[in-house]
């Protein structure tokens, strides 16, 4: 699984490939729609395709001569599942540190 959210997190770093997903979230586009947005060449956006494929977040059917891209999200849960680990610390945290100022608070009334 680290291996999976390493390439994960590798495919998400690029903001190149961060808005390609973001574009085939909203429909399925060929490889030249999504290649002509971009100031790259065609080779350059392959490879942005090719990490994105990887990292199972892009799959790619052939349709004639073209093929089309559809975004994936089912990868994202393990993403989600790392996150919500620290999501349940932090708020652990911060739930202990507002208690322990709320009784720094009441303290504080208390020696006025």
């Amino acid at each position: 699984m680290n291996a999976q959210l390493d390439l994960i997190f590798n495919s998400l770093a690029d903001s190149t490939r961060r808005d390609i997903l973001k574009r085939l979230a909203k429909q399925e586009l060929s490889v030249s729609e999504v290649a002509e947005k971009y100031d790259m060449t065609l080779a350059a956006v392959s490879k942005h395709l090719k990490v994105l494929e990887r990292s199972k977040l892009l799959t790619r059917r052939r349709d004639g001569k073209k093929y089309i891209l559809k975004a994936e999200f089912e990868p994202l849960k393990k993403v989600d599942n790392w996150i919500e680990f620290y999501r349940e610390y932090w708020e652990k945290v911060f739930n202990n540190m507002d208690d322990y100022l709320t009784e720094l608070q009441k303290g504080a009334k208390n020696n006025e």
